[in-house]
């Protein structure tokens, strides 16, 4: 058979340039010449039609020039210029996502402030019986145990229709998780009940304090999470002072008990902040336009999406609580129940959870400009400067952590400084010493560096989590939860109750390697983990 002799290559034609533009219309982008070779071949091209009219050999030498003919006007004209922003703007976006930060940790420091000053908060009380302080204490643990999941749930899909604009898909997804939530709180509260009828592991009297607390803590913290990916975090710490002002009404002015008190308190703020959220949302979807309308995907989907999240949120917060599990369940002293809650060690961890407000402001920033410098930045690199734009971005993370960690030691010094001399500040007025004794001051000192270890740790995950990547954070969740679990298990046995925080101590290092390491990974291979997301 005769060979046929292509024609020789015409680069210049006008059919070249409208199959130029043709493929710049499907994808302006494209990651190689095989990619360009496939789009060719789904117009409609073969390898006889393309030797006639370009004189190329084939398909895929056509691709390459075409390859080329895209990316040589993207060196020329970039896609994605540089643009400056102005000191101002910077000043501002910093204040803007440091407040944001901080804000989420301030009815924390509302609720210590209170403590300080009244002897009692929301949810808490200076002068409770240890069986009472036990209730409450196991209560508020199960609350953020069981709620995790949900908030993670509600805050991943809720924010995301939130910025997209589609307020009423947000509405709906969010009121769904919510309800999702209660159904779960009202479940475990009946089985807490009828359990107890049969294994009384606590009196009733401390059982309906618990699941009162456990019932209407969670609706709290569920509506926390809708406030925060709607931006209205001030509004809780507004709710948290309103709260606390209606106990002092009823507790100190109307002599009500103070256990009364609280809950009346709870189911009010519980209420109001559901009301809130309700009004918020159709504020906002009033100004959606119509053409945004869209459904929700089927729920079995979403279910499936959001599980590793879900994942996250419960074993985060079971990661945070468990040594005090595991110190109030070692019976080394008086024991009446399977937990019995100790004050001493309760109260360094309360004071040294503090220091994460300034971090966390912190990480919202360096964690907000980082994610839009590689929505920008990937865009001035080409597909064969994959490894170039990995390598940046690593490097650039690597700057980062110095920077938390900076921060989160620095809060720690201040909070140490703070809490072991304000009892000397006149002005103050504060009649006994916040840390009373050698354990809280063990347990405080202990739980002040794992907190700033966390800090990193959760930079880390909010990273892999703006990358699509939650089952690498809840994979290394999940290591550290062991770690804390056995460290602390053995040595409080082994020792004394109150070295259960070396289990917090060793969890915290474990979640901060591990969640170090599967960044690096991520970044190492950036530009698959953004094609995978995309």
């Amino acid at each position: 058979m005769e060979k046929t002799i292509a024609a020789p290559i015409n680069i210049n034609s006008k059919a070249f340039d409208a199959l130029v533009e043709e493929i710049c219309k499907r994808n302006s982008s494209p990651q190689d010449h095989y990619e360009v070779a496939a789009i060719i071949e789904s117009i409609g091209w073969n390898d006889t039609m393309i030797s006639q009219t370009f004189g190329c050999e084939d398909v895929f030498d056509l691709a390459y020039e075409v390859y080329m003919s895209i990316t040589g006007n993207t060196i020329y004209t970039s896609a994605a210029p540089k643009q400056k922003t102005s000191f101002i703007m910077l000043i501002f976006m910093f204040i803007k996502n440091f407040l944001r930060g901080a804000i989420f940790a301030l009815p924390m420091a509302v609720s210590v402030f209170s403590m300080l000053t009244l002897k009692f908060s929301l949810w808490s009380y200076l002068y409770l019986s240890t069986e009472l302080a036990t209730s409450i204490a196991i209560g508020t643990i199960l609350s953020f145990m069981t709620v995790g999941g949900f908030t993670q749930a509600i805050a991943r899909k809720g924010f995301a229709y939130v910025k997209q604009g589609y307020y009423h898909l947000a509405k709906r997804i969010v009121i769904k998780f919510v309800k999702f939530g209660y159904f779960t709180c009202f479940i475990i509260s009946c089985l807490m009940l009828f359990t107890n009828l049969f294994i009384e592991a606590f009196p009733y009297r401390m059982t309906i304090v618990i699941v009162l607390f456990y019932f209407f803590l969670s609706s709290i913290w569920l509506s926390t999470t809708v406030m925060y990916i709607l931006e209205k975090e001030l509004a809780f710490t507004g709710l948290t002072i309103l709260g606390i002002f209606m106990v002092y009404i009823l507790f100190r002015v109307k002599n009500l008990d103070i256990i009364f008190s609280q809950i009346i308190s709870l189911i009010v703020v519980s209420i109001l902040a559901f009301l809130y959220i309700l009004y918020v949302f159709k504020k906002a979807g009033k100004k959606q336009e119509e053409g945004k309308k869209a459904s929700l995907p089927r729920m079995s989907i979403t279910l499936y999406s959001i599980l590793p999240y879900f994942t996250y949120g419960f074993l985060y917060f079971t990661l945070l609580f468990s040594d005090r599990l595991t110190a109030w369940s070692t019976n080394n002293t008086y024991m009446p129940y399977i937990i019995w809650f100790r004050g001493e060690y309760e109260l360094g961890l309360d004071f040294a959870l503090l220091l994460l407000i300034v971090p966390m402001g912190i990480i919202e920033v360096v964690v907000n400009k980082f994610m839009v410098d590689i929505e920008k930045g990937m865009k001035n690199f080409m597909g064969y400067e994959s490894q170039r734009m990995n390598n940046h971005f690593l490097r650039q993370y690597y700057r980062i952590i110095p920077v938390i960690f900076l921060f989160s030691a620095v809060s720690a010094v201040i909070v140490y400084f703070v809490v072991m001399n304000i009892t000397h500040i006149p002005v103050f007025n504060i009649p006994v010493d916040l840390i009373p004794s050698q354990v809280t001051h063990f347990v405080f000192i202990v739980a002040l560096i794992s907190y700033a270890v966390i800090a990193i740790a959760l930079m880390n995950a909010v990273i892999l989590f703006s990358l699509s990547q939650p089952d690498f954070a809840g994979r290394s969740t999940l290591i550290a939860l062991i770690s804390n679990l056995v460290v602390g298990f053995l040595l409080s046995r082994w020792i004394e109750y109150h070295y259960a925080a070396f289990g917090l101590m060793a969890g915290a290092i474990v979640f901060l390697i591990m969640t170090t390491i599967m960044v690096i990974r991520v970044l190492k291979d950036l530009d698959y983990y953004l094609y995978a997301g995309a």
